[in-house]
């Protein structure tokens, strides 16, 4: 399963509203005391230290495409190229660790940002990648969640041959073969779908890069993911779309970005470099650029 949608399901299932107010959803939290952590290993650097040892570190998924994984032994990606854009607003020289995902979104927050892994590698600076919620950043005191940089959402693929006239809907796999990528979002959408009538016409798959092959191929009639791996892996005679969703809580969501509690002022100065270049059009360029539509969050 793709280790983003992983984290996001195990730790966002049943929250809904992502774009409610933050004050509104916390108004209840009772703060927690922050924890001494014993760390494996220090902890992140602060925004003066980065800038004078001149490079900025950061955590993306490995094999994510097309947001993070790895060509020639070089780190590539949607995310890669964000992660550039943020360490050259700063000044400094970008640097990538590769990170494989853990069980869910809060165990990739805590061996990467706020304590480090058990054994092997250490905290960044910064996690890309980062699904937002206000609910959850409530309870995860030890991150500042920030830097909010696309709006992701659950799409279609089709063969255009299979649906020459209307684009397919859920609701159509009940005659029609899907491909999901095994444990995703899609998948448990689809296998939800009232009275498990579709359950026999989905085929699932390691990957969505697989799905997408399988589709081209004409094993399936169509494909279910998010928005921008279905366009990173479509072929001709295959369109997307983005149909209506019923009863899907989590149907679109914020990608942005993590830094630990202590860095207050890193967090600011990369909240900027993204809003600035959501601003001024680098970032649609930079998504233009690998060949996938973008929607940017609303902007403050």
């Amino acid at each position: 399963m793709t280790p983003y949608l992983a984290g996001l399901f195990a730790s966002l299932i049943g929250l809904s509203a992502f774009a409610t107010d933050v004050s509104a959803r916390c108004a209840d939290h009772v703060p927690q005391l922050k924890p001494q952590n014993a760390s494996r290993d220090r902890v992140g650097q602060d925004l003066d230290t980065i800038q004078e040892r001149g490079y900025i570190t950061f955590a993306a998924y490995e094999d994510f495409p097309p947001w993070s994984s790895e060509i020639a032994g070089k780190p590539v990606g949607v995310d890669i190229d964000i992660g550039r854009l943020i360490a050259q607003d700063l000044g400094v020289e970008a640097r990538f660790n590769l990170v494989t995902p853990g069980e869910d979104l809060l165990t990739d927050l805590r061996n990467w940002i706020w304590k480090g892994p058990i054994v092997g590698g250490s905290v960044a600076n910064i996690m890309l990648h980062v699904p937002y919620d206000s609910e959850f950043a409530c309870r995860v005191e030890q991150v500042v969640f920030t830097g909010q940089y696309q709006v992701e959402e659950i799409a279609i693929a089709y063969r255009q041959d299979a649906y020459p006239e209307d684009p397919p809907v859920p609701a159509y796999f009940r005659f029609d073969t899907v491909a999901v990528e095994n444990d995703s979002i899609a998948d448990f959408y689809l296998s939800a779908f009232p009275g498990g009538q579709l359950g026999h016409n989905v085929n699932r798959f390691p990957s969505m890069s697989e799905a997408m092959v399988a589709l081209a191929a004409g094993e399936t009639m169509a494909a279910m993911g998010a928005l921008a791996q279905l366009e990173a892996g479509k072929q001709d005679g295959i369109g997307v779309h983005t149909p209506p969703l019923p009863g899907f809580a989590v149907g679109s969501w914020t990608a942005g970005v993590a830094v630990h509690f202590a860095y207050r002022p890193l967090a600011y100065a990369v909240d900027d470099a993204i809003y600035a270049a959501i601003q001024d059009g680098r970032m649609q360029a930079l998504f233009n650029a690998h060949g996938l539509s973008y929607r940017p969050p609303e902007l403050r």
